[in-house]
Parts: structure tokens; sequence; C-alpha cells
């Protein structure tokens, strides 16, 4: 699939991007392989296959959500530059 040189101009001024016109060429070709390449897959005959949600087997890989002790907070606000009440103190962001 060709890609006009143009298109990609066009598109990486709204993208504010600054291409060189040999780069344009280079983005102009690439994007039509890529198009080839998807069209080539759209002509398949997926009629007999069913589809899929994910391309590996495994449903859930994560470990379960189980209640562990934690770290005590006295611990924790010992290592903060400034604390008060059971809470760190940030530098004021906005004004």
């Amino acid at each position: 699939m060709d890609v006009a040189p143009e298109q990609v101009a066009r598109l990486a001024r709204l993208c504010r991007l600054e291409l060189s016109p040999e780069e344009v060429r280079e983005v102009a070709a690439e994007l039509g392989r890529m198009l080839g390449r998807m069209d080539a897959l759209d002509r398949l005959d997926t009629a007999g296959v069913e589809p899929m949600y994910r391309v590996s087997p495994e449903v859930n890989v994560l470990r379960e959500d189980e209640a562990a002790p934690s770290w005590a907070r006295e611990e924790l606000l010992a290592a903060a530059p400034a604390a008060d009440g059971g809470a760190y103190l940030t530098p004021q962001a906005v004004e």
C-alpha cells in the first residue's frame, strides 16, 4: 500500500514533528510496508477460527491477595525528613 509523502508531512506537522524530506520519504515507505502487512492479514480466511481474548493460555498469573504484616508506622516515619502526627510532611507544591 502506498503512502504519499505529502500525507506523512501533513501528519508530522499536526504532531509538531520536524522531519527532513529524506525522513518523510523513509517514514512514508515504512508506513506503506506496515499497511501492506495489515492488508495481507485482512485477506486471511478466519471463518473457522475461534476468537481469542489473549495470546497466552494463562488466566490469572497474579498471587492471591492475602493480608500480611506491614512495616511499623514509627519505623517508616523515622526515615522521613519531616513528619507530623503520623504523616509525612512535604513542601507545598501548589500556591
